[in-house]
Formats: C-alpha cells, sequence, structure tokens
C-alpha cells in the first residue's frame, strides 16, 4: 500500500523530474535550433551566391541578356559602373535597385539580411552583392532570396517538438516507476510499524535485499525494535519484581494490624509496633532502593570530587559495626573522581551484602592495577556460581540460597553499586575465589 505522504513524495519528485526533462529538452531543441539555422542559413547564402556564379558565368560566355534567366534565386539584378539596371530576372524586372551597399575595397562578395524590398515588400531577404569585374566597366550583380526562418522548416521543428515531448513523457514515467519502486520498501516499512504495538513489540520490519540507504534504515529500525523490546521487557520484570517485593512488607503489616484489631484486649502494642517497624524499614529500603535506580537510570547529574578511596573505606568501615570480623588491607594514595556519596552507596551495599553472606569475616582491601584502583571486597560464604556471576547483578535478583538465609535484602543492592561504577567509568563484577564471594571494583585513577 502507498500511502498518502508517500504518494506527495512520489509526486513531487514525478513532476521535479518532467520540470527538469522539459528544461533540458527546451534548452538541447533551443541549442540544435540555433546550430542548425546557422548551418542553414550559411547554405541559404551560399545557395544565393551560386545563383550570382551562374549570372557571371553566362557574362563570360556571351554579352549579358536583358532578361536572365530566373534560376533558383528569387530575383537577381546587374548593374553597371553607373548603378543603371541593365538586366535582371523576371521576378525584378522593372524594380529599382534591390540594395545600396556593394563588396568593400579589395573583396568581390558581400552578403546581408535586407527586409522591405519593393518587389518583396512583405518578405526579408538575404541578398549577395558581387563585383564582376569587365574590360567595359565592372558590373554589380545583387542575388537575393528568403531567409531562413528561426525554425529553418515546419517539419525540423515538429520533430524538434515531437522528440522533446516524447522525451519528457518518458522521463515522467520513468521516474514515476522508479520512484514507486524506491518507496515500496518504505511504504512496507511504515506498514509494519503501525502494526506494532506496546503490547507486542516482536514483529520487525522487513529488510530489502538491496544494499542501500533503505535497508540501513531498515536495520537500524530493528536493532532500535530490539532494544526497545528488551527495556520494555526489563521494564515489566522490574514492576513486576517492584510489585512482589513492595507487596510482601505490606502484606506482613496488614496481618499484624488485622491480627491486632481482632484481639485488641490480648494485643502487646508496643511489641506490635516493634514487629512492624522492621517491615517499614524493609520498605523504605526498597523505597530507597528504588528511587536511586531512577536516578541511575534517568542519568542524572552527579558532582565530581577528588577522592581518596583510602579514606573511603575507612570512613565506611568505622560508620558501624559489622556481625563478623572485618579485615582491613588499604592502600592510601588511591585517588579517583566522582560523586562521594554515590561511591559510599556503592561501598556499602558491597559490605552489606557481603556480611548478609559471611560465616564469620569478610575481607576488604584496596591496591593499584594498570592505571586502574582495585577495590576488592571478600567474604568467607557459601560463594556464588560462576554460571550465575551476572545473574546476580539484575535488579530484585537474589538467589535460592539467599532467599533461603536472608529475607531483609531487596535484590537491588548490586544492581544499584554497578550502575554507580559504570557511572564512574569503572567496572564491578566477581572473580575467582577459594572461599566465599569476592567482588571486585575498578575505578580509573587521576594522578
Amino acid at each position: 500500500m502507498i500511502t498518502r505522504k508517500s504518494r506527495s513524495v512520489r509526486t513531487r519528485l514525478t513532476l521535479a523530474a518532467i520540470v527538469v526533462a522539459a528544461l533540458g529538452s527546451l534548452l538541447v531543441t533551443s541549442m540544435l535550433t540555433i546550430s542548425l539555422y546557422k548551418v542553414a542559413n550559411e547554405l541559404r547564402t551560399n545557395e544565393v551566391a551560386g545563383a550570382v556564379l551562374e549570372i557571371i558565368q553566362l557574362d563570360r560566355q556571351s554579352t549579358t541578356p536583358v532578361i536572365l534567366p530566373q534560376g533558383d534565386a528569387a530575383g537577381v539584378q546587374v548593374l553597371d559602373s553607373a548603378g543603371r539596371v541593365v538586366a535582371s530576372t523576371p521576378s525584378l524586372t522593372g524594380a529599382p535597385r534591390v540594395a545600396d551597399f556593394a563588396p568593400p575595397a579589395g573583396k568581390a562578395r558581400a552578403d546581408q539580411e535586407v527586409c522591405g524590398i519593393p518587389a518583396f515588400p512583405d518578405r526579408c531577404m538575404v541578398v549577395v552583392a558581387f563585383w564582376v569585374y569587365q574590360p567595359q566597366g565592372d558590373l554589380l550583380v545583387y542575388s537575393a532570396d528568403d531567409v531562413v526562418p528561426w525554425y529553418v522548416q515546419p517539419g525540423v521543428l515538429a520533430l524538434f517538438i515531437g522528440a522533446s515531448l516524447l522525451f519528457t513523457t518518458l522521463a515522467g514515467f520513468g521516474t514515476y516507476y522508479l520512484v514507486t519502486r524506491a518507496l515500496r520498501p518504505v511504504s512496507d516499512i511504515r506498514d509494519n510499524l503501525e502494526e506494532i504495538t506496546a503490547t507486542d513489540l516482536g514483529k520487525r520490519v522487513p529488510v530489502p535485499h538491496a544494499r542501500d540507504e533503505i535497508r540501513n534504515l531498515a536495520e537500524t529500525i530493528n536493532q532500535t525494535l530490539d532494544r526497545l523490546e528488551t527495556a520494555v521487557e526489563q521494564q515489566r520484570r522490574f514492576a513486576s519484581d517492584a510489585s512482589h517485593d513492595l507487596r510482601s512488607p505490606l502484606t506482613a503489616m496488614r496481618a499484624q494490624v488485622e491480627e491486632a484489631l481482632l484481639y485488641p484486649e490480648d494485643t502487646d502494642w508496643s511489641a506490635k509496633a516493634t514487629a512492624m517497624l522492621g517491615s517499614l524499614d524493609r520498605l523504605q529500603a526498597i523505597v530507597s532502593d528504588l528511587l536511586m535506580l531512577t536516578r541511575l537510570d534517568s542519568n542524572a547529574r552527579m558532582s565530581k570530587e577528588r577522592i581518596d578511596l583510602y579514606e573511603l573505606c575507612r570512613g565506611e568501615l568505622d560508620r558501624r559495626p559489622r556481625r563478623v570480623q572485618v579485615i582491613r588491607e588499604l592502600t592510601p594514595g588511591l585517588v579517583v573522581e566522582g560523586d562521594r556519596l554515590r561511591l559510599s552507596r556503592l561501598l556499602t551495599n558491597l559490605l552489606d551484602n557481603a556480611e548478609r553472606h559471611a560465616v564469620s569475616r569478610i575481607w576488604v582491601s584496596t591496591a593499584e592495577e594498570d592505571g586502574m584502583a582495585v577495590l576488592e571486597v571478600l567474604d568467607d560464604g557459601e560463594g556464588v556460581p560462576q554460571d550465575q556471576w551476572e545473574i546476580v547483578f539484575r535488579r530484585f535478583t537474589r538467589l535460592d540460597a539467599s532467599r533461603n538465609r536472608d529475607a531483609g535484602g531487596t535484590g537491588l543492592g548490586l544492581a544499584i553499586a554497578r550502575e554507580i561504577a559504570q557511572a564512574h567509568g569503572g567496572t564491578l563484577g566477581l572473580a575467582e575465589s577459594p572461599q566465599g564471594a569476592r567482588f571486585l571494583l575498578r575505578l580509573p585513577l587521576i594522578r
């Protein structure tokens, strides 16, 4: 199906091609006509001059007669040295002098275009003048014939006009066909895009076989749709997981409130409030993490300052006591650039994750490696299987072991930590470890 916009483009391009073809035809026709006119005019002048040569030949053979043979020219007239007409063709019999010019000194021939000759009042003529040298006196011979019209001949003009119309018509139809063929893939792409909705992102636009700009456009659209489908699917999973994780503390608090309302006399309101605070803390943590992810997803502007990784780690480790032993191996002088609050949040998430899964101790160390500041957080827990190293960084992801051992995590801490690392031009991932989970953070050093 060719859309209205496609028809508009097709029509405009076809009209443009017709205009260009018409202008081109007009230009070529004009140049050919001018060239042909010049050739025809020169031939006509030579023909008129040839009629004079016939008179000269006759003069050499005998005395010039008073009435000359008509010949091919419209008229020939002979004047003596005194300027009297002594001979002419029947068409100029009794007519006055045809022209008042003569060949200049040193030349035997001259020609001009003369209009309004008395013998030919409504016509413009090519007049050729010759000096004929005679012992008894020089003769001036005029030969006249009609000028060549600008179109040379009606047949030639009709041929040029017909050829121009044919060329313009072929150019219009050719452009119409080529544009229609070229726009058909665009129309197919548009038709398929109209069928794609937010609930059905699985369709893709057809890719033309020709390797041209339209093929590149179709491939780019399909790549964009792939990314869009992936993003929408991630958003759906995110919304589903967020709803599930938010529903859990809300459900727990509702059950506690309903139970208290059923047995108000038997309820220890202080204990009930204390129990509900745990659910509220979890709910607050989830909302806080969701807000952080929203800011990270929107690429919110962050402050940049020089941060000593040694001081940052020491401050975070000293901020509160941990339930397990923390072994520090910190190297001073490792300076990075970034947002202090976000990097603190990254380190907090790594330490909280390690603490939740550690048995008795965790190790925190910093070092320099290949121009990068490397932060390592290691615990002595069960660790993470290598095939799930990337899975743990997905949002709302908690492995089965984690769910069984720890219901307090939001499932967003590691996802937030990785996005903060990437926002600072670094990386965060898991590495081989003989025991437990070993997280490695790499950030660019500044000098």
